[in-house]
């Protein structure tokens, strides 16, 4: 209820200037650097940080800065969570399935395997108790958990053969972070956590055999047709990758109140902004890379089936390990199953009307 009832208030901040003005005319400017993932050419994940941080200096009239840094300049991709955590930086972009070495729990922030797409998550978060769930969850590791945006459903990465069953998994070296290669290991997969900037030399070398990243605009900027000729889809490791703030608490804590309700209301504008971004770029690409002799494959139905089953069973052992996991994969299955009866009423049907009619 408290969620919802900030939602509503944040999201005047920027319509009601006059009104904020005067008590953040009062406010001592505040300087934060935010530490991301991301290198500076993804202009959909490091653009979006940066867009964000540039609204939050415009609701607050320059008075709350924040400086973005992408990935290795403050400290590598995969450092971020620490960095936010030890005060290093106030606080980072990220995608928390990187962490779920740390606590697997974790996953349910980024996404899970055959989980929630992007409007799904949304809901669960900030209307289906995600949102206070999550809060407290990252709140033990002394951070704060704020979304700021979502990838949508991704592809299912690049290989350099074809897999045609269950059978041509076994030994491939993939790169895959989250509970997806967790997942995969039961298939026979080696898992490989490698960083965004190191994937396609990895390819290339034939290091690594597979590698997936997010989708057809960002996969393009890396090049990775070059050197993997087979682009797979779904990525069924994460329904929606969503992405997150992780802010010290103690910075976040000292923050004024007008400056804590800006950096929300900039992050939730761009939980709607990203999301766009990719669903305009990502088709233009997509056929630019079938141009360039991208061949587009569907994983073989045993392997989707066996992946599900896979998943299903990880949840349940990670549920028996780890009380984190269990407390919140209870509510969360709960609401994605009467989500999905939901969704499979209307906007299945009308999209499976829709996408199997004749081009116009």
């Amino acid at each position: 209820m408290e969620r919802r009832k900030f939602l509503k208030g944040a999201g005047l901040v920027a319509a009601s200037a006059g009104l904020a003005a005067p008590a953040i005319a009062q406010t001592p400017s505040v300087k934060w650097r935010m530490a991301t993932s991301w290198p500076k050419s993804l202009d959909t994940l490091y653009g979006s940080a940066a867009a964000m941080c540039e609204r939050i200096s415009q609701i607050t009239d320059g008075k709350f800065q924040i400086q973005v840094f992408a990935g290795g300049e403050i400290v590598p991709p995969l450092q971020v969570f620490d960095a936010a955590a030890n005060n290093t930086v106030e606080c980072s972009h990220t995608l928390t399935s990187y962490f779920i070495g740390k606590n697997t729990a974790y996953a349910f922030d980024g996404g899970l395997p055959f989980g929630l797409n992007a409007r799904q998550q949304a809901s669960w978060l900030y209307y289906g108790g995600g949102m206070e769930l999550l809060r407290t969850l990252f709140g033990k590791a002394g951070l704060v958990q704020v979304p700021v945006g979502n990838v949508g459903v991704q592809m299912g990465g690049w290989f350099r053969k074809e897999i045609n069953s269950v059978e041509d998994l076994k030994g491939l070296k993939f790169r895959i972070g989250g509970l997806g290669g967790t997942v995969f290991s039961k298939l026979g997969v080696i898992p490989q956590q490698i960083a965004a900037a190191d994937i396609y030399s990895s390819l290339e070398r034939g290091t690594i055999d597979a590698a997936e990243w997010i989708g057809p605009h960002d996969d393009e900027k890396f090049g990775f047709f070059k050197v993997a000729k087979y682009y797979y889809t779904p990525g069924w490791w994460e329904g929606s990758a969503q992405i997150t703030s992780l802010v010290n608490k103690g910075a976040w804590e000292g923050l004024p109140k007008e400056f804590r309700v800006a950096f929300e209301t900039a992050a939730n504008e761009q939980m709607t902004m990203m999301l766009a971004n990719y669903d305009a770029k990502n088709p233009a690409a997509l056929r630019r890379l079938i141009a360039n002799g991208t061949e587009i494959r569907a994983f073989p139905r045993d392997v989707m089936e066996a992946a599900y089953k896979a998943s299903l069973e990880t949840f349940d052992d990670l549920s028996g390990k780890n009380p984190d996991f269990k407390t919140i994969y209870e509510p969360w299955t709960k609401f994605a199953r009467e989500s999905n009866d939901w969704f499979r009423i209307a906007e299945y049907r009308l999209d499976s009307a829709r996408f199997s009619a004749p081009a116009r």
